[in-house]
């Protein structure tokens, strides 16, 4: 599209798709209240074409510093901001934010028209972009979400990456295709923290998703439809597995570590060998 086709930033592709993501999250039931958060690390000529509507705040702090974000643009939901207002009133509760050239200070260039400022998350989200670009420039999109049955299982499960990957792959045969790697976890911390912003960008340098104990999961990929994809199998997955639970205190038949391997090749991935081990429960 071009640039002269942008009237405002609410016409921009990127936004429209943003927006729409907040929406299928709020319809999914992931976010109560001001629950979970989404960002987008705009391209450059997406920037550009909206560069004539920006009117720069003040620059605030970021609480870390991601030097690898240096100059770069954001586009995210808002601190204490529904996601149910969003397609109701974006401007309101979204904004975009621009980095400055040492990656420790951001500002607001539009959004945020009743006042505001980024997500609480803000720390996380820019310390796990600056974690996925390094492995790879496409990622751009970081999503929190609090997914009922992802958390429900940090109640009874160990908390493992070793085991909460096993289990979400048993429970549907594509788990292993749409998120190879593996799952993170990470234990109960004070959300918003930088605790829990270095624990979770440890994660991210091995998986796209990392679960938050009692909280949620957290989740990069390269796009928004990619990104709630991801989310959305993990939490398919932790749905039945929790029915299964609920049903009998064991399996009476799964996916086997040898069918994994199975799967593994027919769709030519690579499986973690430290995923497949042999069970004594």
């Amino acid at each position: 599209m071009e640039k002269e086709q942008w009237n405002q930033v609410l016409d921009a592709p990127f936004v429209q798709g943003f927006v729409r993501m907040t929406k299928d999250g709020f319809d999914q039931g992931w976010h109560e209240r001001n629950g979970g958060n989404l960002s987008y690390r705009m391209k450059p000529e997406e920037v550009e074409c909206v560069r004539e509507h920006f009117a720069a705040q003040d620059w605030k702090s970021i609480g870390v510093s991601v030097p690898a974000l240096a100059n770069e643009y954001f586009l995210m939901t808002g601190s204490g901001k529904y996601f149910r207002n969003v397609v109701l009133d974006p401007e309101a509760n979204i904004c975009i934010i621009e980095v400055d050239g040492s990656g420790e200070a951001c500002r607001i260039l539009w959004g945020m028209k009743d006042g505001g400022r980024p997500t609480s998350e803000l720390p996380s989200h820019l310390m796990n972009l600056e974690v996925k670009k390094k492995i790879d420039e496409n990622y751009r999109v970081v999503y929190h979400a609090h997914t009922p049955n992802i958390t429900a299982l940090t109640f009874v499960l160990p908390l493992s990456d070793e085991v909460f990957t096993r289990e979400l792959w048993e429970m549907v045969t594509e788990c292993s295709v749409v998120f190879p790697a593996g799952v993170g976890v990470v234990p109960l911390m004070v959300p918003g923290s930088m605790e829990l912003a270095v624990e979770t960008s440890k994660r991210m340098q091995v998986y796209d998703l990392a679960i938050w104990a009692h909280h949620g999961i957290f989740a990069a990929g390269f796009d928004f439809d990619s990104t709630f994809g991801l989310v959305h199998t993990a939490e398919k997955a932790a749905e039945i597995l929790v029915k299964v639970l609920s049903m009998a205190p064991g399996k009476r038949q799964t996916i086997q570590p040898e069918e994994l391997r199975m799967l593994a090749n027919d769709f030519s991935i690579e499986l973690p060998e430290r995923f497949l081990y042999r069970k004594h429960w």
